[in-house]
């Protein structure tokens, strides 16, 4: 099975594309890799090119602060900059999703949004400052975009979308002991605990399977 990763060396991508590379071919598009995905001639030239079975998409703008520096508030956020989540977290991922559909007549979408895509980032969590909104609501984003297409490509090509609560990923002690309060199951995911769902969501075993959210967040939104 050939499987297109977008966002391939960032924090999950690169963990499912090592663990896909494993049993399937697998070719690997990021920005870090010369690939811009918001820029549609790009987009449209790349899928031209490369057929695949099936796409997952793990390429995102997040907010991700340096050590030490401060949150901003809600009411700091520019416009500027609440756009731009937009652009790459929806915009660009419409246009990646259409120029697979455009290109391949059956196959599977694997999507990607959040568990703050499903319920608010907690303002507790940040240290007085907020997780960006932008983030948040264009993660909600994903999950309509999901289902609209997999209502629109139906049958031929599935469209599923996967919701991941926090990752581990060298956070300050404090922040992982809040957020393992948090969540029913005690702590935060293991960066590798979503590879056998995307396998999943790829291959024939998911064959009746579109249109659906997957949330693998330890119980996070169950509260």
């Amino acid at each position: 099975m050939k499987i297109i990763i977008t966002g391939s060396e960032g924090l999950l991508g690169s963990e499912i594309a090592r663990y896909l590379e494993q049993t399937h071919d697998v070719l690997r598009l990021d920005l870090v890799l010369g690939h811009d995905l918001t820029d549609e001639k790009v987009v449209k030239n790349c899928f031209k090119k490369n057929k695949a079975d099936s796409i997952v998409n793990c390429f995102a703008l997040n907010d991700h602060v340096a050590k030490n520096e401060k949150r901003s508030t809600l009411f700091d956020i520019s416009l500027k900059s609440f756009s731009k989540y937009m652009d790459v977290n929806l915009t660009a991922l419409f246009s990646v999703c259409r120029e697979f559909a455009r290109n391949n007549k059956s196959g599977s979408i694997v999507n990607f949004s959040a568990s703050t895509g499903i319920v608010s980032a907690r303002p507790d969590l940040y240290y007085g400052g907020h997780k960006h909104i932008g983030y948040s609501v264009s993660k909600a984003g994903v999950i309509n975009l999901t289902k609209f297409l997999a209502t629109h490509l139906a049958p031929g090509i599935r469209v599923n979308c996967i919701a991941p609560g926090g990752a581990e990923n060298d956070q300050d002690e404090a922040f992982i002991k809040k957020y393992a309060k948090l969540t029913p199951l005690k702590r935060m995911m293991r960066k590798d605990e979503l590879n056998g769902l995307v396998e999943y969501l790829c291959s024939t075993k998911s064959s009746y399977v579109t249109g659906a959210t997957f949330v693998v967040d330890g119980g996070w939104t169950t509260w």
